[in-house]
């Protein structure tokens, strides 16, 4: 599960289904760009 928040709109609250992947992307993206490594992400 991927949790935070995305260009200031928490990933958990977005209720369409699309958006919520793409959210997903945002954040996984952002993440792996500072660094961190698929394991630490996803938990």
């Amino acid at each position: 599960m991927i949790k935070g928040v995305v260009c200031g709109v928490r990933v958990e609250e977005v209720a369409d289904p699309l958006m919520r992947e793409i959210r997903h992307l945002d954040k996984l993206v952002d993440e792996l760009a500072k660094g961190k490594t698929l394991e630490k992400i996803l938990r």
